[in-house]
Protein backbone atom coordinates (compact mmCIF):
# COMPACT_ATOMS: atom_id res chain seq x y z
CA UNK A 1 0.00 0.00 0.00
CA UNK A 2 1.53 3.28 -1.25
CA UNK A 3 1.50 6.52 1.92
CA UNK A 4 1.34 9.87 0.84
CA UNK A 5 2.30 13.19 2.36
CA UNK A 6 2.79 16.81 1.71
CA UNK A 7 5.81 19.17 1.69
CA UNK A 8 3.15 22.04 2.80
CA UNK A 9 6.13 24.64 2.05
CA UNK A 10 6.91 23.52 -1.36
CA UNK A 11 3.47 21.64 -2.55
CA UNK A 12 5.35 18.25 -3.25
CA UNK A 13 4.56 15.05 -3.13
CA UNK A 14 6.62 11.93 -2.82
CA UNK A 15 5.97 8.37 -1.60
CA UNK A 16 7.06 5.13 0.42
CA UNK A 17 5.99 2.00 1.45
CA UNK A 18 3.80 1.46 4.29
CA UNK A 19 3.94 -2.18 5.82
CA UNK A 20 1.11 -4.21 4.18
CA UNK A 21 -0.85 -5.35 7.62
CA UNK A 22 -1.29 -1.99 7.85
CA UNK A 23 -4.25 -0.91 6.29
CA UNK A 24 -4.39 3.02 6.59
CA UNK A 25 -6.67 6.09 4.91
CA UNK A 26 -4.46 9.25 4.40
CA UNK A 27 -6.89 12.25 5.13
CA UNK A 28 -5.69 15.77 3.80
CA UNK A 29 -3.72 18.18 6.07
CA UNK A 30 -4.78 21.38 7.67
CA UNK A 31 -1.80 22.77 8.77
CA UNK A 32 -0.44 25.76 6.95
CA UNK A 33 2.97 25.34 8.41
CA UNK A 34 5.74 24.21 6.86
CA UNK A 35 5.89 20.92 8.93
CA UNK A 36 5.24 17.62 7.36
CA UNK A 37 2.06 15.95 8.96
CA UNK A 38 0.57 13.25 8.37
CA UNK A 39 -3.14 11.85 9.66
CA UNK A 40 -3.89 8.13 9.51
CA UNK A 41 -6.72 6.47 10.62
CA UNK A 42 -6.59 2.98 10.91
CA UNK A 43 -9.72 1.60 8.72
CA UNK A 44 -10.86 -1.42 11.27
CA UNK A 45 -11.08 0.67 14.43
CA UNK A 46 -11.12 4.04 12.95
CA UNK A 47 -8.44 5.57 15.25
CA UNK A 48 -6.56 8.59 14.03
CA UNK A 49 -2.76 8.81 14.29
CA UNK A 50 -0.80 12.16 13.44
CA UNK A 51 3.13 12.22 12.51
CA UNK A 52 5.08 15.26 11.78
CA UNK A 53 8.78 16.01 11.28
CA UNK A 54 10.97 18.42 10.35
CA UNK A 55 12.64 17.19 7.29
CA UNK A 56 11.52 14.52 5.08
CA UNK A 57 14.30 11.79 6.11
CA UNK A 58 12.98 12.64 9.87
CA UNK A 59 9.56 12.17 9.16
CA UNK A 60 10.18 8.75 7.19
CA UNK A 61 12.02 7.40 10.55
CA UNK A 62 9.63 8.41 12.72
CA UNK A 63 7.03 6.66 10.49
CA UNK A 64 9.11 3.79 10.75
CA UNK A 65 9.19 3.44 13.95
CA UNK A 66 6.12 4.34 14.55
CA UNK A 67 4.41 1.86 12.04
CA UNK A 68 6.12 -0.72 13.44
CA UNK A 69 4.03 -0.08 17.11
CA UNK A 70 1.22 0.29 15.65
CA UNK A 71 1.30 -2.68 13.37
CA UNK A 72 1.82 -4.82 16.76
CA UNK A 73 -0.98 -3.26 18.79
CA UNK A 74 -3.34 -3.57 15.71
CA UNK A 75 -1.96 -7.10 14.79
CA UNK A 76 -4.88 -8.44 17.00
CA UNK A 77 -7.69 -6.80 15.28
CA UNK A 78 -6.63 -6.36 12.07
CA UNK A 79 -9.17 -7.58 9.74
CA UNK A 80 -8.76 -8.50 6.17
CA UNK A 81 -10.08 -6.30 3.36
CA UNK A 82 -12.27 -7.26 0.96
CA UNK A 83 -11.67 -6.66 -2.78
CA UNK A 84 -13.17 -3.33 -4.25
CA UNK A 85 -16.78 -5.19 -5.67
CA UNK A 86 -17.70 -2.02 -7.75
CA UNK A 87 -15.40 -2.29 -10.34
CA UNK A 88 -16.05 -6.48 -10.66
CA UNK A 89 -19.97 -5.64 -10.22
CA UNK A 90 -19.60 -2.94 -12.93
CA UNK A 91 -18.33 -5.15 -15.29
CA UNK A 92 -20.80 -8.00 -14.79
CA UNK A 93 -23.65 -4.58 -15.18
CA UNK A 94 -21.98 -4.05 -18.85
CA UNK A 95 -21.80 -7.67 -19.39
CA UNK A 96 -25.92 -7.65 -19.28
CA UNK A 97 -26.72 -4.56 -21.03
CA UNK A 98 -26.76 -6.06 -24.38
CA UNK A 99 -29.78 -7.94 -23.26
CA UNK A 100 -31.21 -4.48 -21.88
CA UNK A 101 -30.29 -3.05 -25.08
CA UNK A 102 -32.38 -6.24 -26.65
CA UNK A 103 -35.23 -6.21 -24.88
CA UNK A 104 -36.00 -2.26 -25.19
CA UNK A 105 -35.52 -2.98 -29.46
CA UNK A 106 -37.96 -5.99 -29.42
CA UNK A 107 -40.26 -4.06 -27.39
CA UNK A 108 -40.29 -0.97 -29.34
CA UNK A 109 -40.45 -2.76 -32.56
CA UNK A 110 -43.79 -3.84 -31.68
CA UNK A 111 -44.96 -0.60 -32.05
CA UNK A 112 -42.78 1.69 -34.77
CA UNK A 113 -39.52 -0.32 -36.01
CA UNK A 114 -38.34 2.35 -38.23
CA UNK A 115 -38.58 5.64 -36.62
CA UNK A 116 -39.10 5.40 -32.59
CA UNK A 117 -37.01 1.97 -32.11
CA UNK A 118 -33.79 3.20 -33.47
CA UNK A 119 -34.53 6.63 -31.72
CA UNK A 120 -35.00 4.82 -28.29
CA UNK A 121 -31.93 2.89 -28.64
CA UNK A 122 -29.87 5.59 -29.17
CA UNK A 123 -31.05 7.47 -26.20
CA UNK A 124 -30.37 4.65 -23.98
CA UNK A 125 -26.78 4.02 -25.02
CA UNK A 126 -25.96 7.58 -24.61
CA UNK A 127 -27.58 8.37 -21.43
CA UNK A 128 -27.56 5.08 -19.16
CA UNK A 129 -24.67 2.91 -19.09
CA UNK A 130 -21.63 5.51 -18.98
CA UNK A 131 -22.17 6.87 -14.74
CA UNK A 132 -20.80 5.33 -12.16
CA UNK A 133 -23.23 2.98 -12.08
CA UNK A 134 -23.59 3.07 -8.07
CA UNK A 135 -27.10 2.91 -7.50
CA UNK A 136 -27.15 -0.29 -9.65
CA UNK A 137 -24.25 -1.89 -8.05
CA UNK A 138 -25.91 -1.15 -4.39
CA UNK A 139 -28.83 -2.87 -5.91
CA UNK A 140 -27.51 -6.08 -7.00
CA UNK A 141 -25.49 -5.94 -3.34
CA UNK A 142 -27.90 -6.07 -1.37
CA UNK A 143 -29.39 -8.69 -2.94
CA UNK A 144 -26.80 -10.84 -3.18
CA UNK A 145 -26.10 -9.45 0.66
CA UNK A 146 -29.91 -10.96 1.23
CA UNK A 147 -29.81 -13.67 -0.24
CA UNK A 148 -26.52 -15.08 0.38
CA UNK A 149 -27.46 -18.17 3.14
CA UNK A 150 -30.24 -19.76 0.13
CA UNK A 151 -29.96 -21.59 -2.64
CA UNK A 152 -29.47 -19.35 -5.29
CA UNK A 153 -29.70 -20.16 -8.71
CA UNK A 154 -27.86 -18.19 -11.41
CA UNK A 155 -31.11 -16.90 -12.94
CA UNK A 156 -32.10 -15.20 -9.64
CA UNK A 157 -28.22 -13.26 -9.59
CA UNK A 158 -29.35 -12.66 -12.89
CA UNK A 159 -32.80 -10.71 -12.24
CA UNK A 160 -31.12 -8.90 -9.52
CA UNK A 161 -28.91 -7.42 -12.13
CA UNK A 162 -31.53 -6.79 -14.53
CA UNK A 163 -33.13 -5.11 -11.61
CA UNK A 164 -30.41 -2.93 -11.24
CA UNK A 165 -30.35 -1.58 -14.61
CA UNK A 166 -33.60 -0.60 -14.19
CA UNK A 167 -32.58 1.47 -11.25
CA UNK A 168 -29.76 2.98 -13.09
CA UNK A 169 -32.53 3.53 -16.25
CA UNK A 170 -34.40 5.68 -13.31
CA UNK A 171 -31.74 7.40 -12.14
CA UNK A 172 -31.01 8.96 -15.59
CA UNK A 173 -34.06 10.18 -16.87
CA UNK A 174 -33.69 11.95 -13.87
CA UNK A 175 -30.67 13.20 -14.66
CA UNK A 176 -32.14 14.42 -18.04
CA UNK A 177 -34.84 16.62 -16.86
CA UNK A 178 -32.23 17.81 -14.41
CA UNK A 179 -29.87 18.88 -17.02
CA UNK A 180 -32.97 20.59 -18.92
CA UNK A 181 -34.12 22.41 -16.06
CA UNK A 182 -30.38 24.06 -15.01
CA UNK A 183 -30.06 24.06 -18.52
CA UNK A 184 -26.33 22.26 -18.16
CA UNK A 185 -24.17 22.20 -20.71
CA UNK A 186 -22.06 18.29 -19.99
CA UNK A 187 -22.92 15.38 -17.93
CA UNK A 188 -20.52 12.71 -17.11
CA UNK A 189 -18.11 14.50 -19.85
CA UNK A 190 -20.31 14.22 -22.54
CA UNK A 191 -22.44 17.05 -24.13
CA UNK A 192 -25.92 16.79 -21.89
CA UNK A 193 -28.74 15.01 -24.22
CA UNK A 194 -30.58 17.56 -24.80
CA UNK A 195 -27.79 20.09 -26.13
CA UNK A 196 -27.04 17.41 -29.14
CA UNK A 197 -28.03 19.13 -32.03
CA UNK A 198 -31.06 16.73 -33.43
CA UNK A 199 -32.58 16.47 -30.20
CA UNK A 200 -33.09 19.84 -27.81
CA UNK A 201 -36.53 19.84 -26.63
CA UNK A 202 -37.12 16.19 -28.00
CA UNK A 203 -35.27 15.16 -24.45
CA UNK A 204 -38.70 15.90 -22.97
CA UNK A 205 -40.32 13.36 -24.40
CA UNK A 206 -37.30 10.83 -24.71
CA UNK A 207 -37.45 11.11 -20.50
CA UNK A 208 -41.24 9.72 -20.50
CA UNK A 209 -39.95 6.74 -23.21
CA UNK A 210 -37.43 5.83 -21.03
CA UNK A 211 -39.36 6.03 -17.64
CA UNK A 212 -42.23 3.68 -19.60
CA UNK A 213 -39.55 1.63 -21.02
CA UNK A 214 -37.89 1.01 -17.24
CA UNK A 215 -41.83 -0.46 -16.40
CA UNK A 216 -41.73 -2.78 -19.26
CA UNK A 217 -38.67 -4.24 -18.50
CA UNK A 218 -39.70 -4.48 -14.69
CA UNK A 219 -42.91 -6.31 -16.51
CA UNK A 220 -41.52 -8.58 -18.50
CA UNK A 221 -38.65 -9.97 -15.78
CA UNK A 222 -40.46 -9.79 -12.55
CA UNK A 223 -44.48 -9.93 -13.45
CA UNK A 224 -44.27 -13.48 -11.77
CA UNK A 225 -42.61 -12.24 -8.57
CA UNK A 226 -44.47 -12.29 -6.02
CA UNK A 227 -42.51 -8.90 -5.22
CA UNK A 228 -43.78 -7.30 -8.42
CA UNK A 229 -46.51 -4.99 -7.46
CA UNK A 230 -44.27 -3.61 -4.44
CA UNK A 231 -41.56 -3.12 -6.84
CA UNK A 232 -43.73 -1.25 -9.24
CA UNK A 233 -44.98 0.64 -6.10
CA UNK A 234 -41.48 1.57 -4.72
CA UNK A 235 -40.47 2.98 -8.46
CA UNK A 236 -43.46 5.24 -8.16
CA UNK A 237 -42.73 6.32 -4.64
CA UNK A 238 -38.84 6.86 -5.46
CA UNK A 239 -40.38 9.00 -8.79
CA UNK A 240 -42.85 11.48 -7.08
CA UNK A 241 -40.42 11.60 -4.15
CA UNK A 242 -37.35 13.37 -6.29
CA UNK A 243 -39.83 15.14 -8.75
CA UNK A 244 -40.99 17.00 -5.16
CA UNK A 245 -37.49 17.32 -4.43
CA UNK A 246 -36.85 18.73 -8.04
CA UNK A 247 -39.65 21.25 -7.49
CA UNK A 248 -37.65 22.39 -4.21
CA UNK A 249 -34.40 22.70 -6.16
CA UNK A 250 -36.17 25.09 -9.09
CA UNK A 251 -38.57 26.93 -6.66
CA UNK A 252 -35.66 27.57 -3.94
CA UNK A 253 -33.62 28.81 -6.91
CA UNK A 254 -36.41 31.59 -7.72
CA UNK A 255 -35.65 33.39 -4.28
CA UNK A 256 -32.86 35.26 -2.83
CA UNK A 257 -29.85 33.11 -1.25
CA UNK A 258 -30.73 34.99 1.76
CA UNK A 259 -34.03 34.04 2.73
CA UNK A 260 -33.06 29.72 2.50
CA UNK A 261 -31.69 28.17 5.38
CA UNK A 262 -30.45 24.97 6.39
CA UNK A 263 -33.29 23.25 7.24
CA UNK A 264 -34.82 24.20 3.47
CA UNK A 265 -31.22 22.54 2.23
CA UNK A 266 -31.97 19.01 4.34
CA UNK A 267 -35.31 18.77 3.58
CA UNK A 268 -34.43 19.06 -0.33
CA UNK A 269 -31.45 17.12 -0.25
CA UNK A 270 -33.17 14.45 1.37
CA UNK A 271 -35.99 14.40 -1.18
CA UNK A 272 -33.95 15.49 -4.17
CA UNK A 273 -30.74 13.01 -3.57
CA UNK A 274 -30.52 10.78 -0.30
CA UNK A 275 -34.04 8.96 -1.16
CA UNK A 276 -32.96 7.50 -5.40
CA UNK A 277 -30.09 7.23 -5.20
CA UNK A 278 -29.22 5.49 -1.75
CA UNK A 279 -32.64 4.41 -0.24
CA UNK A 280 -34.43 3.15 -3.12
CA UNK A 281 -31.77 0.46 -4.43
CA UNK A 282 -31.81 -0.90 -1.03
CA UNK A 283 -35.06 -0.84 -0.72
CA UNK A 284 -36.25 -2.63 -3.92
CA UNK A 285 -33.79 -5.47 -3.83
CA UNK A 286 -35.43 -6.11 -0.09
CA UNK A 287 -38.52 -6.50 -2.28
CA UNK A 288 -37.57 -8.44 -4.95
CA UNK A 289 -35.55 -10.36 -1.65
CA UNK A 290 -38.81 -10.59 -0.26
CA UNK A 291 -38.02 -9.06 2.83
CA UNK A 292 -41.17 -8.45 5.66
CA UNK A 293 -38.79 -6.91 8.64
CA UNK A 294 -39.67 -3.36 8.64
CA UNK A 295 -37.16 -2.86 10.62
CA UNK A 296 -34.70 -3.26 7.86
CA UNK A 297 -36.18 -0.85 5.98
CA UNK A 298 -35.96 1.95 8.56
CA UNK A 299 -31.92 1.17 9.10
CA UNK A 300 -31.98 1.44 5.16
CA UNK A 301 -33.54 4.75 5.12
CA UNK A 302 -32.17 6.33 8.42
CA UNK A 303 -28.59 5.71 6.87
CA UNK A 304 -29.57 6.50 3.46
CA UNK A 305 -30.98 10.02 4.75
CA UNK A 306 -26.97 10.73 5.91
CA UNK A 307 -25.76 9.29 2.85
CA UNK A 308 -27.33 11.46 0.59
CA UNK A 309 -26.87 14.59 2.65
CA UNK A 310 -23.23 14.47 2.58
CA UNK A 311 -23.24 13.31 -1.23
CA UNK A 312 -25.40 16.32 -1.88
CA UNK A 313 -22.36 18.75 -0.31
CA UNK A 314 -19.89 16.58 -1.93
CA UNK A 315 -22.03 17.72 -5.25
CA UNK A 316 -22.27 21.25 -4.27
CA UNK A 317 -18.75 21.49 -3.70
CA UNK A 318 -17.95 19.89 -6.78
CA UNK A 319 -19.91 22.17 -8.89
CA UNK A 320 -17.78 24.84 -8.02
CA UNK A 321 -14.72 23.48 -7.26
CA UNK A 322 -14.12 20.29 -9.15
CA UNK A 323 -12.66 19.86 -12.59
CA UNK A 324 -14.60 18.83 -15.71
CA UNK A 325 -12.61 16.50 -16.99
CA UNK A 326 -12.76 14.65 -13.77
CA UNK A 327 -16.10 15.27 -12.43
CA UNK A 328 -17.77 15.13 -16.21
CA UNK A 329 -19.58 18.55 -15.55
CA UNK A 330 -19.71 22.41 -15.48
CA UNK A 331 -20.58 24.00 -12.44
CA UNK A 332 -23.41 26.75 -12.46
CA UNK A 333 -24.80 26.77 -9.20
CA UNK A 334 -23.76 30.32 -8.11
CA UNK A 335 -25.29 31.61 -11.22
CA UNK A 336 -28.46 29.53 -11.14
CA UNK A 337 -29.16 30.92 -8.06
CA UNK A 338 -28.65 26.94 -6.22
CA UNK A 339 -29.65 26.66 -2.77
CA UNK A 340 -26.44 25.10 -1.79
CA UNK A 341 -24.05 24.48 0.91
CA UNK A 342 -21.91 27.00 -0.21
CA UNK A 343 -23.68 29.12 -0.21
CA UNK A 344 -25.00 28.83 3.17
CA UNK A 345 -22.33 28.06 4.62
CA UNK A 346 -20.63 31.42 3.21
CA UNK A 347 -23.16 33.89 5.04
CA UNK A 348 -23.27 31.62 8.27
CA UNK A 349 -19.76 32.78 8.32
CA UNK A 350 -19.85 36.42 6.67
CA UNK A 351 -20.17 39.94 7.92
CA UNK A 352 -22.59 42.86 6.34
CA UNK A 353 -20.49 43.67 3.72
CA UNK A 354 -19.44 40.03 2.72
CA UNK A 355 -23.65 39.55 2.25
CA UNK A 356 -24.19 42.91 0.96
CA UNK A 357 -21.94 41.04 -1.79
CA UNK A 358 -23.77 37.57 -1.79
CA UNK A 359 -27.01 39.51 -2.09
CA UNK A 360 -25.73 41.82 -5.20
CA UNK A 361 -23.86 38.75 -7.18
CA UNK A 362 -25.49 35.31 -6.10
CA UNK A 363 -27.44 34.38 -8.61
CA UNK A 364 -26.48 36.37 -11.36
CA UNK A 365 -25.35 35.22 -14.57
CA UNK A 366 -22.37 37.31 -15.29
CA UNK A 367 -18.82 36.31 -15.03
CA UNK A 368 -17.36 38.99 -12.68
CA UNK A 369 -20.23 38.61 -10.39
CA UNK A 370 -19.69 34.80 -10.05
CA UNK A 371 -16.11 35.33 -9.52
CA UNK A 372 -17.08 37.80 -6.39
CA UNK A 373 -19.43 35.54 -4.89
CA UNK A 374 -15.85 32.64 -5.54
CA UNK A 375 -13.43 35.36 -3.53
CA UNK A 376 -16.08 35.27 -0.85
CA UNK A 377 -15.59 31.45 -0.86
CA UNK A 378 -11.83 32.24 -1.02
CA UNK A 379 -11.71 34.54 2.12
CA UNK A 380 -13.85 32.35 3.99
CA UNK A 381 -12.07 29.55 3.69
CA UNK A 382 -14.79 27.68 2.79
CA UNK A 383 -12.32 24.49 0.83
CA UNK A 384 -11.08 23.99 4.44
CA UNK A 385 -14.12 24.18 6.18
CA UNK A 386 -15.12 21.70 3.25
CA UNK A 387 -12.22 19.29 3.78
CA UNK A 388 -12.93 19.57 7.90
CA UNK A 389 -16.79 18.39 7.06
CA UNK A 390 -15.86 16.01 4.85
CA UNK A 391 -13.61 14.11 7.46
CA UNK A 392 -15.96 14.73 10.35
CA UNK A 393 -19.13 13.14 8.42
CA UNK A 394 -17.17 10.28 7.30
CA UNK A 395 -16.19 9.01 10.51
CA UNK A 396 -19.75 10.20 12.02
CA UNK A 397 -21.47 7.92 9.32
CA UNK A 398 -18.87 5.13 9.88
CA UNK A 399 -19.81 5.42 13.37
CA UNK A 400 -23.50 4.82 12.73
CA UNK A 401 -23.03 1.67 10.30
CA UNK A 402 -20.59 0.13 12.63
CA UNK A 403 -23.64 0.41 15.06
CA UNK A 404 -25.53 -1.75 12.11
CA UNK A 405 -23.23 -5.02 13.06
CA UNK A 406 -25.94 -7.56 12.51
CA UNK A 407 -27.48 -5.79 9.22
CA UNK A 408 -26.83 -7.55 5.96
CA UNK A 409 -25.96 -4.54 4.45
CA UNK A 410 -23.25 -3.51 6.51
CA UNK A 411 -20.54 -4.77 4.91
CA UNK A 412 -22.20 -2.98 1.73
CA UNK A 413 -22.54 0.25 3.96
CA UNK A 414 -19.17 0.18 4.44
CA UNK A 415 -17.88 -0.20 0.68
CA UNK A 416 -20.16 2.75 -0.17
CA UNK A 417 -18.74 5.21 2.59
CA UNK A 418 -15.28 4.29 1.41
CA UNK A 419 -16.43 4.70 -2.37
CA UNK A 420 -17.87 8.12 -2.08
CA UNK A 421 -15.53 9.46 0.31
CA UNK A 422 -13.39 12.21 -1.06
CA UNK A 423 -14.69 11.28 -4.47
CA UNK A 424 -13.99 14.00 -7.43
CA UNK A 425 -16.77 13.13 -10.05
Amino acid sequence: MAAFCYELSFKKRFEFRAPKMLNTTILRSLSSSVRLRMYLMEATTGRYYCMQAQSRSNFINYYRIRSKQLSRTLSTIHKDFKPDVFAEESRQLMAIFPEIQRNVAEITDAIDPVTTSSWITRSLEYNVPHGNKYRGILTVQAYKSLVASQNVTPEMIKLSYILGWCVEMLNSFFLIYDDLMDGSLKRRSRICWHNLQDVGVTAVNDVILLENMTYALLKKYFHKSQGYVKIMELFHETIYITACGQCMDVLNGRKSIMELTAEKYRVMTHNKTAFHAFYFPVAVAMQLAGVKDQQYFKQAHDIAMEFGYYFQVQNDYLDCYGKPEKSGKIGTDIENNKLSWLALECLRLANDDQKRIMKECYGKNDPQMVERVKQLYKDLKLTTLYVAYEEETYARIKTLIEKLSSCPFYDIYLQMLNKIHRRER
